[in-house]
C-alpha cells in the first residue's frame, strides 16, 4: 500500500466561522487571517494505491461553478485535484473507487465536472464508485436549513444519475479490510473518516472533526458543525485513540500540516512531528 497527498488548492473561509466561540486573539496565533478576517485553507486528498485499487479520499470544490460563486471563496494556491493525481503518475480514468467524506462542496465538488463543451455535467472520475453513508445522503439531498448553501444538487445529483453511487453501509461495500470506516455526527451526520492501516501504522483522515492541527484543543470547534458538543465528544475519543494507538492525523484543511502524531501533555493534547506524510512513508 502507498498513500499520495493530493493537493486540489487552496480557499479562504471566515476564521470567526472556523472556530466558533473561541477568540481571534487565540486562534490567530496559528493559523493567521487576512484583513477582512479570512483564513487561507487547504483542500487536502488523499490517495490510496492498494493492490489493483486506486481509492481517492475526497475532490476539493472542483471548477464547475460560476466565477462570481467561486469568487467568495478566493480560490488561489497551485494545487488542482487532476494535475496532482497525474503529478502521482495517474490518470483520472484509473480511480477505481471514491471515498466522499461527506458532501460538503469543498470536499465533494469535485466529484462532478463539466464535459469538454460546458452542456452537460459528468463524473470526473468515469470508473470509479462513488462511496457515502446512505443516511447522509439522504441528509444531504434533503437539506437542513443550515446546511443548504453547502450540499449542491449539481455535485450531488449525477454520482446518482450516472450510476456510480454507493452506500458503505450497503451490501456492495467490498473496500479494502485495510480501510475502517469510521463515523461522526458533529460536523454533519454520518460523516465518514477512513481509518487506514499501513503496516503497522494506522492513518485516521480525520475529515472536518479536527480539520487542522489548530483544532486539536477539544472546545476548538467549527461555527459550522451542527452538533458541537457532540463533535467536542467525537474529538476527544479520537486524540485519546491517537495516543493509545500512535496513530497518524490526516487534515484536510491544514495550510501547514499534512498529518501529525497526538501527545497528551499536563496543557491538553498537542500536535507531534513536522507534519508531512513522507516523514512517515517514503
Amino acid at each position: 500500500m502507498q498513500l499520495h497527498v493530493i493537493d486540489a488548492g487552496n480557499f479562504k473561509l471566515d476564521g470567526g466561522a472556523m472556530f466558533g466561540v473561541v477568540p481571534k486573539t487565540l486562534w490567530s496565533k496559528k493559523i493567521p487571517a487576512d484583513e477582512l478576517n479570512l483564513c487561507s485553507w487547504k483542500m487536502r486528498c488523499l490517495l490510496i494505491e492498494i493492490g489493483n485499487r486506486l481509492i481517492l479520499i475526497d475532490t476539493g470544490m472542483g471548477k464547475k461553478q460560476s466565477e462570481k460563486w467561486l469568487g467568495y471563496y478566493f480560490r488561489h494556491g497551485e494545487g488542482d485535484l487532476i494535475k496532482s493525481i497525474r503529478a502521482k503518475g495517474f490518470h483520472e480514468n484509473q480511480i477505481t473507487d471514491v471515498i466522499l467524506s461527506h458532501l460538503h462542496f469543498d470536499h465533494a465538488g469535485g466529484a462532478v465536472q463539466w464535459n469538454d463543451s460546458k452542456d452537460k455535467l459528468q463524473l470526473t472520475f468515469p470508473n470509479a464508485r462513488y462511496w457515502t453513508h446512505s443516511e447522509h445522503w439522504q441528509w444531504a439531498i434533503e437539506p437542513n436549513a443550515r446546511e443548504a448553501a453547502t450540499f449542491l444538487k449539481e455535485n450531488l445529483l449525477p454520482i446518482k444519475e450516472h450510476g456510480a453511487l454507493q452506500f458503505i453501509d450497503g451490501k456492495e461495500n467490498d473496500l479494502p479490510a485495510e480501510i475502517e470506516l469510521l463515523t461522526a455526527n458533529g460536523h454533519t451526520e454520518k460523516m465518514l473518516m477512513p481509518l487506514i492501516k499501513v503496516g503497522k501504522q494506522k492513518v485516521l483522515f480525520v475529515a472536518d472533526t479536527i480539520p487542522s492541527h489548530a483544532h486539536i484543543h477539544v472546545p476548538w470547534v467549527m461555527g459550522y458543525d451542527v452538533r458541537p458538543l457532540e463533535t467536542m465528544k467525537e474529538k476527544n475519543k479520537i486524540l485519546e485513540k491517537a495516543v493509545q494507538e500512535n496513530w497518524l492525523l490526516y487534515y484536510d484543511h491544514d495550510p501547514f500540516f499534512e498529518v501529525s502524531q497526538i501527545i497528551h501533555t499536563e496543557k491538553g493534547y498537542k500536535p507531534n512531528g513536522e507534519g508531512l506524510l513522507t516523514d512517515y512513508f517514503n
